[in-house]
């Protein structure tokens, strides 16, 4: 695995974000169509794999979105405990998520300033890392 860095952090899954998040659509595009064009006796079935499209997107949606908050979730424990050994208290509460997401990436020899400087200036998360110069790599992320 290659050195993680701000232009190489983000992960893609060609296969989630590729091919499902497609076939996901596509599959909607050709159920709607599929509705708009049958006749009056097949209104019913086509209406059906119209839903069953609508459920697979939303089932798409929410299982990444589930994830993710989740990860969220962890990531701020580990950063505050992290910033807590670091200072002997706990994150300031104005922090956002996002803030906190992109902190994880920083190097305990700038965390802290960093996450100082992300509160006083509202940083957004790809301004925090662009700051960051000791890249903390996290290859765990989902």
């Amino acid at each position: 695995m290659k050195e993680q860095n701000f232009k190489n952090h983000a992960r893609l899954v060609i296969g989630f974000h590729g091919f499902t998040a497609l076939a996901v659509i596509a599959f909607l595009g050709g159920t709607i169509q599929n509705v708009l064009t049958t006749s009056h006796d097949n209104l019913y079935s086509a209406s059906l794999l119209c839903l069953a499209a609508i459920i697979f997107l939303c089932f798409f949606w929410y299982m990444r979105s589930f994830a993710l908050k989740a990860q969220d979730r962890a990531i701020r424990a580990e950063e505050n405990f992290r910033y807590f050994i670091l200072t002997g208290k706990p994150f300031n509460k104005n922090l956002k998520m996002q803030q906190i997401i992109a902190l994880r990436f920083a190097s305990d020899e700038e965390f802290v300033a960093l996450a100082e400087k992300a509160l006083s200036e509202n940083l957004s998360n790809t301004d925090i890392k662009k700051l960051i110069k000791n890249w903390r790599a996290d290859y765990d992320r989902a």
